[in-house]
């Protein structure tokens, strides 16, 4: 490539000409002088927010950026997107904000690039679904892009234990079950947040981290490196200098994001352990960059995987033990020794991922936090699709730290999940029952709200294992117990899930991966043809607007099918 290639892919229709010279009047006023007409325009996408301890310390690593592209010849720009608190907004009305956030951070990111003709992007997110939504948009503008993660929270102190997020909500249970006083859950939420960055364990914020790292489409390191670490407002300068390299190399995402790319995601998520979310996710980014990806790849991927590292929810540890021991990037090494990755996939470094990965020190040599590959925790990865006659297009079941592969009994059918809690809470449910909270879709919802409050309320109560629970909502990745999401289809669409009744016998096998009810099929036809979809529950505003136009969370639950 030459030194002189212009490298204004889509700005130079604003930055010359006398027709534009209103257009750049306005940028004067920004602080623009006539070199930076002749530079590339980098847009710097920030989820900065006070909103959550996640996204707090945004807006610093965005000025990084911002520095790291104009020392390298760019013209950059700062604007903001929205952010929700996955953790503030659990167990209430909020939650169902949540899902539909992705698509609006995808949007925004998407219009401000487009109406301002950026030519690359750097974007820099934290809270669960701002990874997604910057890789949705920045795949959907396939322009050249770096996405920076925001690093995770360090862990809270309490007696000499760490604790987070879920320990508070796992509190809550404990506290109704008799077994704290509330003076001890006071002291755990004064404890579980101590500063900035996502919550700790492998979370859905650092599941998706760590798939965006595998994939290639973060600088080396990004997914383990701690949000008040000097290291990560470092990468966000690497990161703005590094969009530069990739307009001059004539790189795009589409380059990086292939199929083989979300292999390697999904293969770094299942030897994590990582959070269910990423089903969702990943499927929705795929669609992004028209590449297919479903279920089948996630089960093709599974078998030959193991689970390796010993983490939050169902394990001991969190991200900053992992970082201190080689990070995901030696956990990626590893699974690269033993054949499990691509190795010759682009990523945002201009090199393949084998060529970063050889740059990159080895997992400790004495450490406990990810296991041999001739000792996994589980010979396989513990994210499993279970289809059957409750959910023929699948549902999604996280099994790790579960020793037991088949639950047989009762169910337990709340249409809501206020009821559920409620019933948790009057001691209603029982050790062998199926608890199922449905009409929780991403249409039914809406926004297919997380359940974090309902499966820490089943652990703080001692039933964690001894109580399944089955919805077509989702799980927060901090959930672990008997669980399973994603019920596809959905109950507000006509699945199989609206059909069920309480004292029907339930069916959950992680190793046949069946998830059924026994009751006949003239039975279902008679419960069929007596079954009308309730209206919607919202009739206006941005909800109602996601429910008319949500796919199938086997689909991603995305809202631009085409």
């Amino acid at each position: 490539m030459t030194e002189n290639k212009d490298l204004r892919i889509r700005s130079k229709v604003i930055s010359e000409g006398a027709n534009r010279a209103p257009n750049r009047a306005m940028l004067r006023a920004v602080g623009f002088q006539d070199e930076d007409f002749k530079k590339p325009m980098i847009g710097i996408a920030s989820t900065w927010s006070e909103v959550t301890p996640c996204n707090m310390h945004i807006d610093r690593l965005a000025v990084a950026a911002k520095e790291g592209a104009k020392q390298n010849g760019g013209a950059p720009l700062i604007f903001n997107t929205i952010t929700v608190s996955d953790g503030i907004s659990m167990g209430h009305e909020g939650m169902t904000f949540s899902l539909p956030s992705r698509e609006t951070i995808a949007d925004s990111i998407e219009i401000v690039t487009g109406a301002e003709r950026f030519d690359g992007l750097v974007a820099v997110g934290g809270c669960d679904k701002n990874t997604p939504a910057c890789l949705m948009a920045i795949g959907r503008m396939n322009l050249p892009a770096v996405y920076v993660y925001g690093g995770t929270i360090l862990p809270g102190k309490l007696d000499g234990k760490d604790v987070d997020i879920v320990s508070a909500f796992e509190a809550v249970g404990s506290y109704h079950d008799g077994r704290i006083t509330e003076e001890e859950l006071h002291k755990v939420e004064c404890s579980a947040c101590p500063g900035p960055g996502a919550c700790g364990g492998m979370y859905t914020a650092n599941t998706m981290a760590a798939a965006a790292e595998a994939m290639g489409m973060t600088l080396p390191g990004s997914s383990s490196t701690a949000a008040v670490s000097a290291r990560k407002a470092e990468e966000c300068k690497e990161a703005g200098q590094q969009v530069l390299e990739l307009l001059k190399q004539g790189i795009y995402p589409r380059d990086i994001m292939t199929k083989e790319a979300f292999e390697n995601a999904i293969t770094v998520v299942m030897a994590l352990g990582g959070s269910t979310n990423a089903f969702l996710h990943l499927i929705a980014i795929a669609h992004s960059v028209e590449v297919e990806l479903t279920y089948d790849d996630f089960e093709r991927i599974r078998q030959r995987v193991p689970h390796l590292a010993d983490l939050k929810p169902s394990g001991k540890y969190v991200m900053e033990d992992l970082n201190q021991i080689g990070g995901v990037q030696g956990v990626m090494k590893q699974l690269l020794t033993a054949g499990l990755l691509h190795g010759d996939c682009l990523t945002v470094t201009g090199r393949s991922l084998a060529e970063t990965l050889a740059d990159s020190a080895p997992l400790a040599a004495d450490q406990t936090i990810i296991r041999p590959m001739d000792n996994p925790l589980k010979p396989q990865g513990p994210l499993i699709v279970l289809r059957g006659n409750l959910a023929p297009e699948g549902a999604i079941a996280k099994m790790s730290g579960i020793k037991k592969q088949r639950f047989t009994g009762p169910a337990r059918v709340y249409d809501s999940e206020t009821e559920a809690t409620e019933a948790i809470m009057r001691d209603e449910i029982q050790a062998g029952d199926v608890l199922v909270i449905r009409y929780c879709g991403p249409q039914g919802g809406p926004g297919m709200p997380e359940m974090l409050s309902v499966t820490a309320l089943i652990v703080g109560k001692g039933l964690g294992g001894d109580v399944a629970l089955i919805t077509d909502g989702r799980f927060s990745g901090g959930s672990h117990g008997f669980v399973v999401g994603h019920a596809a289809p959905e109950a507000q669409a006509g699945g199989p899930i609206a059909l069920l009744r309480s004292g029907d016998l339930v069916t959950i096998d992680s190793g046949t991966q069946e998830i059924s009810f026994d009751v006949s099929e003239a039975e279902l036809a008679v419960r069929r043809a007596g079954w009308t979809a309730p209206p919607l529950k919202v009739k206006s505003g941005v909800l109602a607007k996601y429910a008319r136009l949500v796919s199938s969370a086997s689909r991603g639950a995305v809202t631009d099918l085409f």
